[in-house]
C-alpha cells in the first residue's frame, strides 16, 4: 500500500529531532559535544565492529534510543512523536527507510553504537518527498533523473567519536550504495548556533569553495534562507574558518562533498543548516578508497 507524507507533513516531522550529517540528513553527527553515560558502560579496548541494516523492531528502537540520547538529551531537540518515557526518538519517516546499524560486539549491553536513516528515491517518491524537503527546494536532484539517496539521523555514541568508528559506518554505507547503484548522496549538516556574524567566515568559505555545481544546486527555501556569500574570498582567514566547520561536514567535504545554495536557519534548534551533496561520479580514486575502504588514507 502506498503511503503519502504530504511535503507539510515533512516539514513538520523535520523539526522534531535534529542531527548533523545529513539530512539531517548527510547527515551528521555531534562529534565533538560529550556527555555523561553513566548507565552506559565504557566501550571495550579493542572494539569489534559489524555494520549492518536493523533487521528487527528492536534493533529500531536500539537506533531510536541512541538517537534519544544524543538528539534529545545533549541537543535539547524534540518532537511530537518523541517518546520520553521509552527514551526513544522518533519521527513519521522512521517507518519508510532503511536504519544502517554500527554495533560493537564487545558492549554486553547497547551494542548500537552509530546510526544512520537512509532514504533511496524511489522510496521518497512513495511516501510523498524526502525529510530535507522541509529545508530545500530539492527539485534540481529530482530532476537529475539520477539515483538519489538521503542520509539523516546520523549519529555516534560519544565514546566512539574520534575514532574509526566513522569510517566503519562509511565503509558499511559505501556498500550499500553500490548494492542499489545510488549515484548522489546528500543530507542536511548543521552548524550550532544562528549567530551569523560568527558563521560567516566559515559560510562564506564553503560558498566560495564548494558550491555544488548548478544542475544540483539545491537552494535553501525563502522562509528561513540565510545567504552564505557574506565574505569576498580574499578577506576570509581559511584556516581559521575551515577550522569553524563542524568536523563531520569537514570529513565530507574531504570526501569531495560540495554545499546547496544558502543556508538554513533553524531557530527552534538553534542551528544554521547546510545541504551537503556527493556525487559518486566525481570522486577520484583517493576518496573513494577512503570512503568505500572504511579507513583514513
Amino acid at each position: 500500500m502506498k503511503v503519502n507524507i504530504p511535503l507539510t507533513a515533512a516539514r513538520s516531522a523535520a523539526r522534531s529531532g535534529h542531527c548533523q550529517a545529513g539530512a539531517r540528513g548527510a547527515t551528521s553527527a555531534p562529534m565533538t559535544a560529550r556527555m555523561p553515560y553513566s548507565a552506559v558502560p565504557a566501550p571495550a579496548a579493542a572494539p569489534d565492529f559489524e555494520v549492518r541494516l536493523a533487521a528487527t523492531e528492536a534493533e529500531i528502537r536500539a537506533a531510536q534510543a541512541l538517537r534519544y540520547e544524543i538528539f534529545v538529551r545533549e541537543l535539547g531537540g524534540s518532537g511530537p512523536l518523541v517518546d520520553h518515557a521509552a527514551g526513544l526518538e522518533r519521527d513519521a519517516f522512521d517507518p519508510h527507510v532503511h536504519h544502517l546499524l554500527l554495533l560493537d560486539r564487545s558492549r554486553a549491553e547497547t551494542p548500537v553504537v552509530g546510526v544512520y536513516r537512509l532514504l533511496r528515491g524511489e522510496r521518497a517518491a512513495e511516501i510523498g518527498g524526502f525529510y530535507s524537503e522541509a529545508e530545500y527546494d530539492l527539485d534540481p536532484l529530482w530532476r537529475s533523473g539520477r539515483k538519489l539517496l538521503e542520509l539523516g539521523r546520523s549519529c555516534l555514541h560519544p565514546d566512539y567519536r574520534g575514532g574509526t568508528a566513522m569510517y566503519e559506518l562509511w565503509h558499511g554505507l559505501a556498500g550499500y550504495v553500490q548494492e542499489h547503484g545510488i549515484e548522489i548522496l546528500f543530507g542536511v549538516a548543521s552548524f550550532h548556533g544562528t549567530d551569523i556574524a560568527r558563521l560567516a567566515p566559515s559560510l562564506s568559505l564553503l560558498h566560495h569553495r564548494h558550491l555544488a555545481p548548478p544542475e544540483l544546486r539545491v537552494r535553501a527555501r525563502p522562509d528561513s534562507f540565510q545567504a552564505m556569500d557574506l565574505m569576498p574570498e580574499e578577506r576570509i582567514d581559511r584556516v581559521a574558518a575551515m577550522r569553524a566547520v563542524p568536523a563531520l561536514i569537514k570529513a565530507y567535504l574531504r570526501l569531495g562533498g560540495s554545499v546547496g545554495e544558502g543556508a538554513w536557519i533553524d531557530h527552534a534548534f538553534n542551528t544554521t543548516d547546510v545541504c551537503l551533496l556527493m556525487d559518486t561520479a566525481r570522486m577520484n580514486d583517493k576518496r573513494r578508497a577512503l570512503y568505500s575502504g572504511g579507513r583514513p588514507a
